[in-house]
């Protein structure tokens, strides 16, 4: 794959990831990751001071599994929606061409059952995505947001 395939891949992974959230599509969440993967989500402050404490770490796709039939069967938060709207996309390491490393500036709005809108989060997304397969997965991606808390339960996976 040359320059722009690359690019255009990681881009078509990334609106596939967002989409599936965005439209309540969660059990496939998990499949957009490598079995081995990481998954975190973690305040600007402590990824920048290399503090490993997030509000959301899995190492493996079946930890996700496990946080969607949670979310679905277990806790209990008031039904929302996210859009996300990301931009900036950047391939910033494309070494070996069997996995790249990419970030895109993320801002999700959060629309409340009763039809509040605000905005819920914004940062970065940090990924190492695999090119070894038929599709892109990702091996990790790091949510990094911008403000320092997070004003309720953070419920569905950013």
């Amino acid at each position: 794959m040359d320059a722009r395939d690359i690019h255009f891949a990681v881009e078509q992974l990334q609106t596939a990831y967002v989409r599936c959230i965005d439209s309540d599509r969660l059990e496939e969440w998990p499949e957009f990751f490598t079995e081995d993967c990481f998954y975190q989500i973690i305040s600007a402050g402590n990824h920048a001071r290399g503090l490993p404490m997030g509000l959301v770490y899995a190492d493996s796709r079946n930890m996700l599994v496990d946080r969607v039939v949670a979310l679905r069967q277990a806790n209990v938060y008031e039904p929302q929606r996210y859009r996300h709207l990301v931009s900036s996309l950047a391939i910033v390491d494309a070494g070996d061409l069997s996995a790249v490393r990419a970030e895109a500036h993320y801002l999700v709005v959060r629309t409340m059952q009763g039809g509040d809108s605000s905005i819920f989060s914004a940062g970065c997304y940090f990924d190492l995505i695999d090119l070894t397969g038929p599709t892109p997965l990702f091996r990790e991606k790091r949510v990094v947001f911008d403000n320092e808390r997070v004003d309720t339960l953070l419920a569905i996976p950013l």
